[in-house]
């Protein structure tokens, strides 16, 4: 899929979940991988197209367990692109209680939280995340296996307790786009490597997934849209 069709799509999600407003301050979470750079990249042109004013800053969160190979190209692409930065390096490993193992959702939960407390303390009210597509649909079908609920992450979720709420623009692109944007403009090397991350209940899931569908991206479609598809008269 080109660009231009792919931030498109973007425009049409922020649009129909009124995700970005005149005058918000978006927070921009940036781990390296292909789609938190594709969201900053697409945010970023959007900026200078859209006609009212707001605002970007790009947040990287390091982990202390992980090992980061390319931080400096990261950095180095912020400076390129022109977005506002900062670094910041998290001790996680340090808050586990006595007897508790590390895993992906609570891992997930500190970042959020760190996130949640970086906006608050520097006065921005929107957060944007990369997830898209597939991981939303990974994300319904986990919380039916393990949760036993019909349940899923939203494309916008406004905070009750903060005056904050989370974006995700990419919510309606398909991750196997976002790979192949990744590869044509380089930036698949700008990553950084989780020693969890081979074994979870969401690489779990994802194959489950490419298997029933066989990557049709039809039928992830399908799978995304019956979430807002629910006919109450068949469920229990």
């Amino acid at each position: 899929m080109k660009y231009k069709k792919m931030s498109r799509i973007i425009g049409n999600t922020i649009y129909k979940y009124k995700m970005i407003q005149p005058d918000d301050k978006v927070l921009v979470a940036v781990s390296g991988g292909k789609d938190s750079l594709l969201l900053l990249y697409d945010l970023l042109d959007k900026q200078r197209r859209y006609p009212f004013h707001f605002e970007i800053k790009a947040l990287h969160i390091r982990m202390d367990y992980c090992d980061y190979p390319d931080g400096q190209a990261l950095e180095d692409l912020f400076v390129e692109w022109g977005v506002p930065y900062e670094i910041k390096t998290v001790n996680i490993l340090s808050r586990l209680k006595p007897g508790r193992r590390m895993n992906c959702y609570w891992c997930a939960s500190q970042r959020r939280m760190e996130l949640i407390k970086y906006a608050q303390e520097n006065g921005f009210n929107r957060i944007a995340l990369g997830h898209h597509l597939d991981d939303i649909v990974e994300t319904f079908l986990m919380n039916i296996m393990y949760k036993g609920e019909l349940s899923t992450m939203l494309p916008k979720l406004d905070y009750d307790k903060y005056p904050i709420s989370i974006i995700r623009p990419l919510a309606e692109l398909h991750e196997s786009d976002i790979a192949a944007f990744a590869e044509e403009r380089d930036l698949v090397k700008i990553k950084y490597i989780c020693p969890y991350s081979l074994n979870s209940k969401r690489l779990e899931v994802k194959n489950i997934i490419s298997t029933l569908t066989n990557d049709n991206p039809v039928v992830k479609s399908n799978i995304y849209n019956a979430m807002s598809n629910v006919n109450g008269k068949y469920l229990l």
